[in-house]
């Protein structure tokens, strides 16, 4: 079977929608003559009555409401893919993918100070981690732990992250992290994934078994939520709290051991990029991971 036109269907809908044919042919500046016409055509082609006149206004068939739902929800996705593309040729916009924790981490505070020397910058973050390809249009730039594995693109090392332990900047003076004691007892809030990496879970296992758990958190969000609240402590990814130690929020625990964590990778299109705004992008972005350094490493 043929489709209507698009013409057709939005006439109908309008009518549908408005219960009177004057009314829709002035909302899509037509006459009523018109708009009757496109109806009349319309019920030609599906072979179905689609509205019943009612003294000087109309009502839907069956047949009729039941287009209307099929025709509002494909407008309704049209009018959304319409909208998506127009936001995707926005002058100055760089779409970047990057795992949630980095991206709220440090990614952000990047973003923001980007913005300060690249004019005209549009900056989209994503924390869709299955965007796994350059395609220019959803995705300009992909930050992650592996290096991309596709064609005419490359991928260099951002920056080495270490697991650190962090504490609420508050609690810093008067919590001995190296003793365990305190006013009241420090516990420890833990990462669910920290238990099978091998070396991590040594150190929870041992330097910080003697902290009670007080929460395991199977994102690293959830757990610099937990050690805002105060009296406890978790060994983290600098790269997940790097924005709250710049703060002042959190204090790193020397005392404690830091350990080696994820490489992170940036990748981009080889060679010339969809827009200039790309390339300064990944270049400003490379140029502040350099700042994402903490203490050396403290032997467990």
């Amino acid at each position: 079977m043929r489709l209507p036109s698009l013409r057709l269907l939005a006439g109908f809908e309008a009518a549908a929608r408005l219960g009177h044919f004057s009314r829709a042919a002035e909302e899509l500046n037509l006459s009523q003559s018109a708009i009757s016409h496109q109806i009349q055509q319309l019920e030609q082609e599906l072979g179905q009555p689609l509205f019943h006149r009612v003294g000087r206004g109309v009502e839907l068939t069956v047949a009729g409401q039941a287009l209307l739902r099929t025709v509002q929800t494909s407008l309704h996705g049209l009018e959304n893919g319409i909208r998506r593309i127009s936001t995707y040729l926005a002058p100055g916009l760089v779409t970047v993918v990057c795992p949630a924790a980095a991206a709220q981490g440090w990614l952000q505070p990047a973003v923001t100070a980007m913005q300060k020397t690249l004019t005209g910058l549009l900056p989209v973050i994503s924390v869709d981690e299955s965007a796994r390809f350059i395609d220019e249009l959803d995705v300009d730039l992909l930050i992650s732990d592996t290096p991309l594995q596709q064609a005419d693109t490359q991928s260099q090392i951002l920056f080495q992250d270490q697991w650190i332990v962090v504490t609420r900047a508050e609690e810093s003076a008067t919590l001995n992290a190296t003793e365990g004691t305190s006013p009241q007892p420090l516990t420890l809030v833990c990462l669910e994934q920290s238990f099978s990496d091998p070396v991590c879970g040594d150190v929870l296992m041992q330097a910080l078994g003697k902290f009670p758990r007080s929460m395991i958190c199977d994102d690293e969000r959830l757990v610099l939520q937990r050690v805002l609240q105060g009296q406890t402590l978790a060994l983290l990814p600098l790269s997940t709290c790097w924005h709250l130690l710049q703060q002042g929020q959190l204090v790193h625990r020397a005392d404690l051991p830091s350990l080696p964590g994820k490489t992170w990778w940036i990748a981009r299109k080889q060679g010339d990029t969809r827009d200039p705004l790309v390339r300064q992008c990944h270049d400003a972005i490379c140029e502040f991971a350099q700042t994402l350094a903490a203490p050396a490493f403290v032997p467990s």
